[in-house]
């Protein structure tokens, strides 16, 4: 079974689908039922970094948050001892980023809690990003996770 005390010195690879250099948060902190809290640390080799701003620019929360959910739902699969499974980003609702870009050096923490989800794998999340404490941008997402992927992506270009 899995041991959720060493949740924080796990490879965040093991918990989502993405492979570097797409990996964009740092570390997994702290699991409760629907809720996860994550870390990404902002350096020159970040993905998305930009040297005017000497920081990642705003819009790429977006998929901190998504990563982040990406990653609750491998917390969930490793607790099944499922497999890691592919989700979608539909959308988002309420976005609003309260700084221009994620600055060189410091680190953000990312919460996210489920709001609602269907059998169907459809799921509604409510995201915040926090820098010392303070809430630098929140979202509520629109994820959908199928059972079957490849299924899923065949019916689609059919």
């Amino acid at each position: 079974m899995f041991d959720l005390s060493t949740l924080a010195s796990q490879n965040v690879e093991q918990f989502i689908p993405h492979r570097q250099p797409m990996v964009l948060i740092s570390n997994l902190l702290e699991y409760e039922t629907d809720n996860l809290l994550t870390q990404t640390k902002i350096s020159v080799t970040s993905p998305y970094f930009d040297d005017k701003l000497q920081g990642v620019p705003n819009y790429v929360g977006i998929e901190y948050m998504a990563q982040s959910i990406a990653a609750l739902a491998g917390v969930e699969a490793h607790l099944r001892e499922d497999i890691i499974r592919v989700g979608f980003l539909l959308g988002t609702r309420k976005l609003k980023m309260h700084i221009p870009h994620f600055k060189a050096g410091e680190t953000y923490q990312t919460k996210v809690t489920r709001l609602y989800q269907e059998e169907s794998g459809l799921a509604v999340f409510d995201c915040k990003i926090m820098h010392h404490q303070r809430v630098v941008a929140e979202a509520n997402v629109n994820v959908f996770q199928p059972q079957d992927t490849s299924a899923y992506i065949a019916e689609a270009t059919d």
